[in-house]
This record gives structure tokens, sequence and C-alpha cells, in this order.
């Protein structure tokens, strides 16, 4: 799977204006929302949070990957967002995280949800572009690392 595929680059904030965890995903909600990607942007975000308050998806390294699945999602879709400041994500390793990557689907898209964060996951492994994307000075930069990554 592409992640640009999923990826639009106005769907990427950097930096994120907010500084905690429930704020941050809500701004990256509101970013696909924007483009009309929810029939119901505030279901959408409950089953975002519903998922965080279960068990944080804070995986560690300074990275977080919210995610969802909810009817009111009309396709997969992804957000990212870079913090200037570590954000607290009750992380499983304690730590405050600067790269969160939101993900949201259909509750009858299973199979490409699962791709997605398998592919979200095999990518934040690159040191090299963990550290690139904590270093992006903006949106484009972002979009632009993805979109070369993916063309390799």
């Amino acid at each position: 799977m592409l992640l640009t595929q999923i990826l639009h680059p106005e769907c990427v904030k950097v930096p994120v204006e907010n500084k905690d965890k429930e704020a941050v995903i809500t701004e990256l909600i509101d970013l696909l929302d924007a483009r009309g990607l929810f029939t119901n942007r505030d279901a959408v975000l409950e089953a975002v949070l519903t998922r965080e308050r279960t068990q944080s998806t804070g995986t560690g390294a300074g990275i977080a990957i919210p995610h969802g699945k909810c009817a009111a999602a009309r396709e997969l879709a992804m957000a990212i967002g870079i913090a200037d400041e570590p954000i607290e994500f009750d992380s499983i390793d304690g730590k405050p995280v600067k790269i969160i990557l939101l993900l949201v689907s259909p509750t009858n898209q299973t199979g490409l949800h699962i791709q997605a964060l398998a592919a979200v996951s095999r990518l934040m492994l690159n040191s090299e572009f963990k550290t690139n994307l904590e270093n992006a000075s903006s949106a484009e930069e972002v979009y632009e690392l993805f979109h070369s990554r993916e063309s390799n």
C-alpha cells in the first residue's frame, strides 16, 4: 500500500497547534473533515478517541498512531501532525511524541485499515526517515518525504 494514496498534502500540519493528546487528535480529524471525508465528524472523532482510551496508540520512540474505524468515514484517510514540542501521549515507553499519524477508515475496510497501519509502522522503523519527519519545517516537506520515499 502506498500511503500517498490516502494522504493528501492539506492533511499534514507542521507544527500542530495543540499541546495535548485529545486536542491534537481533534485537530487532525478536522483536517480530514475539511476535505469532506466524513458524513459525521463527531462520530469519527468519538471512534478514534474511544480507541485511544482503550489503549494508547503512543507506540514509543516519539511516535503515535491514533486510529479508528467508523461508518461515518467515507474512505480510508490519513492525517499527519508534527509537534514542535513533544506531547504527552501515554506512550508505551512513557515518552512524549512529536510525530502523530492518524488513520481513519470505514468499518467495512478492515483489511485496508490493517495494511495502512502496517505500512506506517514499517516506515517509522527507518530512523533516518523518522528524524527527517521530526525535523520537517513545513507540511510540504513532510508530504514530499512520503512521496519521495514511496517513489524509490
